[in-house]
């Protein structure tokens, strides 16, 4: 059974500029700003929360179904997912917007200017699931990640009228939406991930306290920056999974993105939540220690080493029958 994976799907264009934007800025001429600044790098990297969580399942050896709006200019991308085991033929391509686009300048003082352009990720509210379950068979679980507001209010209410199975992961589109919104992605979703900010934030504008929440949801998975992650069951103790050890610290952007594709593909295999959240949790040390949200590489035995490393023998056993990178 086929998981997919909708939300955004965007490039970053990340520069440097090496001065202060600061000395450039007049007091009193603020209202009448304009600024251009001479920069030193250009790093374009691939991103969005979509494409992000499937390039870490297609690197464990499953096959996600991609589900969101593109525009003309996402045939390199698109072939760059394909090679890493992510099927993206229900993507959709817009005629007329452009990939959404984060362009972002940052200064020697880490201060940065950004601009976010959403281009064709607003036609994701014109995608309906039934014709992609239809074309890859059966579902197990539809995963709604932060996107267009509107595609993903259709997407969940598509899979509770048609009883597919869906994790709600709103993320950075909490502090945009409101509570009845928010109440209306999560109330029924088989599992909620938010990080421990995102928790708070959502039990502050749904008004649900977090017993309420977890009333509402099968499971509830919260991820506790270094201090690992939290699964939560109705009735059943809390599970807390400790972060692996770090073989280097380069940039934290997509670690929430990897817990998740890990955390997934544990529940593609069968395995306990504790195990899920631990190959979720080694995954996302994989991007801390890269730069970029899809430049790691795992090497299969690697990967299982740091498995026991971290949580044992026995994890590792239970991990190693399922496990298929495809990259040596």
């Amino acid at each position: 059974m086929a998981i997919l994976v909708t939300g955004s799907i965007a490039t970053d264009h990340l520069m440097t500029f090496p001065g202060r934007f600061a000395d450039s800025l007049v007091a009193e001429k603020l209202d009448r700003i304009s600024l251009s600044f001479l920069v030193e790098t250009l790093d374009v990297r691939r991103g969005g929360v979509a494409p992000n969580i499937a390039f870490g399942m297609g690197c464990l050896g499953l096959k996600p179904v991609l589900v969101g709006a593109v525009g003309p200019d996402f045939a390199d991308y698109r072939s760059w997912l394909e090679r890493h085991g992510v099927d993206t033929e229900s993507v959709r391509v817009s005629e007329v917007h452009h990939t959404a686009r984060f362009v972002c300048t940052t200064d020697l003082d880490a201060s940065q200017l950004a601009s976010f352009y959403p281009g064709a990720m607003s036609e994701a509210r014109e995608i309906e699931l039934a014709p992609v379950v239809e074309r890859v068979g059966t579902t197990e679980l539809v995963l709604i990640g932060a996107n267009d507001p509107d595609a993903m209010l259709r997407h969940t209410d598509e899979c509770r009228f048609r009883g597919y199975p869906f994790a709600a992961d709103p993320s950075q589109q909490l502090a945009r939406m409101e509570g009845d919104d928010i109440r209306a992605l999560i109330d029924g979703a088989t599992y909620l991930f938010t990080n421990e900010y995102e928790a708070a934030l959502t039990e502050q504008k749904t008004g649900w306290a977090a017993d309420e929440i977890l009333s509402r949801v099968a499971c509830r998975v919260t991820t506790l920056g270094p201090q690992g992650a939290r699964i939560e069951r109705r009735g059943e103790a809390p599970i807390l999974v400790a972060c692996p050890r770090e073989e280097a610290k380069a940039d934290p952007t997509g670690v929430g993105d990897a817990f998740r594709a890990g955390f997934i593909s544990g529940l593609v295999w069968g395995l306990s939540d504790e195990r899920c959240a631990q190959v979720g949790s080694l995954l996302a040390t994989y991007v801390i220690e890269t730069i970029g949200t899809q430049e790691y590489a795992l090497a299969q035995e690697h990967f299982l080493d740091r498995i026991e490393q971290a949580y044992g023998h026995d994890a590792a056993a239970d991990i190693a029958p399922h496990l298929r990178c495809p990259q040596p």
